[in-house]
């Protein structure tokens, strides 16, 4: 069966590039091992939300009395919170299965593999192998929970992130390696529904990309919310053969024994590029990542990678977002390549995360003399109103040009609001464009525009 394109992988990568392409009028395939969507729709991103979701209900209810509200005792429905989860990632993977028919994609279930020029050969669960052909083939394979040597996954005491979200039952004690937004994301919301949780980071702060203003704040939020939290510390070993996991971690002060039912693993992700026959295809790769340019064409004609396999942040919509400029370059248009300096970062913990550009270190070294205005919460009428004071934006501007060289928030929501941020810095904004850009009162959203007016001395509500 001969196609225009086939998509090799149908994550947020793989299934956006696929009716994009189906939007320019290409004859497209998609190759799925699993199920439609990916991990992000069906192990990752998704019903991730789902569990903090879960979290945040539960912490209302605890605290409704802070809202004037008088409710009875309230508590966990574990396999409950798990299964509305695994239901809502369900809805969204056949949610993509409608588009697929929508957009006349033909699904082919089954692990791909490069074949020779301009084909590929697909291994169905039963075994049996068909060969396809196409003009251009785009690897999206994705990533899987990364694995260090001394902090073997056994699928059942030392987990990954999908073990995360499917544990039988709620554990009494947690250890969390590792914390970046996976991390942090589930120490939060075992933490919220009962369990006991230390976060272990071997850098010296938590969720390490973020702006150091961030970090410090969001780890003494988590410490008020009852995690331990120890940084400048590595796991040395995990002994699993007891009841509890005995979890050996070195820190500047020495050596110490944690104990816990689950040890979870997120110290990052490893990509998905064994077996898809890149050696024997030639496509050249380096330090576990697929060699591409800017319209991500791999150095074989007719092959083409995005996402967590090649270059750039390991995120769902950095990987929609190649997929769209890949076919767009294909189907023969003009499309402008990644700016990777503007690509939002979010962790959804409670209160959220959310960044894009210059962090103020970066920015400095850099090069650039800069304007910082800070804005907290504490200061915002709506924060007060919805009972979350913690948190504040930030703002970086250039001091000499006005240039809006980066964004880092924390507070409830600021996950919605970093969109603004995006959008003004690709449209080139100076610091008083923000200033006078009217936002609506009263909003979490004002923080933006108060914090920019900081950065240049004309703040109203400081």
């Amino acid at each position: 069966m001969n196609y225009d394109l086939i998509v090799i992988g149908s994550g947020p990568g793989g299934y956006v590039a696929a009716i994009r392409a189906s939007q320019l009028g290409l004859k497209t395939a998609i190759v799925e091992k699993e199920s439609l969507g990916g991990i992000c729709l069906n192990w990752g991103c998704i019903p991730t939300k789902a569990l903090l979701k879960s979290a945040e209900v539960f912490e209302y209810i605890n605290h409704a009395a802070d809202y004037g509200i008088k409710v009875g005792s309230s508590e966990i429905d574990f396999e409950s919170v798990i299964k509305r989860s695994r239901n809502v990632a369900e809805g969204m993977s056949k949610g993509v299965q409608f588009l697929m028919r929508k957009n006349k994609i033909d699904v082919i279930m089954g692990f791909g593999k490069l074949k020779g020029k301009g084909a590929i050969e697909v291994t169905a669960a039963n075994g049996e192998k068909k060969e396809y052909t196409a003009k251009h083939i785009i690897l999206a394979t994705g990533g899987r929970s990364r694995e260090l040597p001394n902090l073997k996954q056994d699928g059942k005491k030392v987990i990954g992130y999908r073990q995360a979200m499917v544990l039988p039952a709620k554990p009494a004690s947690m250890v969390v390696v590792g914390s970046g937004a996976i991390g942090i994301e589930f120490a939060y919301f075992y933490n919220s529904i009962g369990t006991k949780v230390t976060v272990v980071e071997y850098l010296d702060n938590i969720v390490p990309l973020e702006d150091e203003e961030v970090s410090k704040q969001m780890a003494r939020i988590l410490k008020k919310q009852g995690i331990n939290i120890m940084t400048s510390s590595n796991v040395e070993s995990v002994d699993s053969s007891g009841d509890l996991c005995k979890v050996q971690v070195k820190s500047a002060t020495g050596t110490e024994v944690l104990e816990a039912e689950i040890v979870l693993s997120a110290v990052g992700i490893s990509t998905n590029l064994e077996g898809i026959g890149l050696e024997e295809a030639g496509v050249k790769t380096d330090k576990g990542k697929v060699l591409v340019d800017d319209y991500y064409r791999t150095n074989i004609e007719g092959v083409y990678a995005i996402g967590d396999i090649v270059k750039g942040q390991a995120l769902a919509h950095v990987a929609s977002a190649e997929g769209i400029t890949c076919v767009e370059k294909i189907a023969g248009l003009n499309p402008e390549p990644i700016n990777y300096n503007n690509i939002p970062g979010c962790t959804y913990c409670s209160p959220e995360i959310a960044s894009v550009g210059y962090t103020e270190k970066a920015a400095k070294e850099a090069g650039y003399e800069i304007k910082v205005g800070k804005f907290p919460y504490s200061a915002s009428g709506k924060a007060s109103a919805a009972g979350a004071k913690d948190g504040f934006v930030k703002l970086i501007f250039d001091a000499k040009y006005g240039e809006f060289l980066g964004a880092h928030m924390v507070g409830h929501n600021v996950t919605e609001l970093i969109a603004e941020v995006v959008t003004a810095r690709k449209l080139e904004a100076t610091g008083h464009e923000i200033i006078k850009s009217i936002h609506p009162h009263p909003t979490m959203s004002e923080a933006v525009m108060e914090a920019a007016a900081d950065a240049y001395g004309e703040v109203i509500h400081l």
